[in-house]
């Protein structure tokens, strides 16, 4: 019989493993998308490098949050340790940096900001930059 513990030490390595897969096969998935998109071509190459940039982007950061969630199973529910919890702080404050970052690389704009709207963009590059109110 397995004790409560290999189970949740099985459901740890489980989502561990899902967290992996998804950062893999989306590489892979951008990747093919990207290769694609430049046999065909038409589409200028920054924008493709860009769209590669936001789909690797969007796996890693999906992956990374499986990746959390394992660590604080793993943590909270198999070795509830005052080593383990700060462990798990630092894990979780590097992984939450990395997923802002990325998430800054994704978007173009810090979180706080307003997506701009193609409307706006328009207006702003229409005027010279003098905020004089004129």
């Amino acid at each position: 019989m397995t004790s409560e513990g290999d189970w949740i030490h099985l459901v740890t390595r489980v989502v561990e493993i899902v967290g992996i897969a998804i950062i893999v096969a989306g590489s892979f998935g951008a990747l093919a998308v990207f290769l694609s998109r430049m046999a065909k071509g038409g589409a200028p190459r920054e924008t493709l490098v860009a769209a590669f940039r936001s789909n690797l982007g969007r796996s890693i950061l999906l992956g990374l949050e499986f990746l959390v969630a394992a660590d604080i199973i793993n943590t909270v529910a198999v070795e509830p340790t005052v080593h383990s919890l700060i462990v798990l702080a630092g894990i979780v404050l590097i992984r939450t940096f990395l997923s802002f970052s990325l998430e800054v690389e994704i978007e173009g704009r810090w979180p706080w900001q307003k997506a701009v709207k193609p409307a706006d963009a328009d207006k702003d590059q229409g005027h010279s930059g003098d905020q004089t109110g004129s």
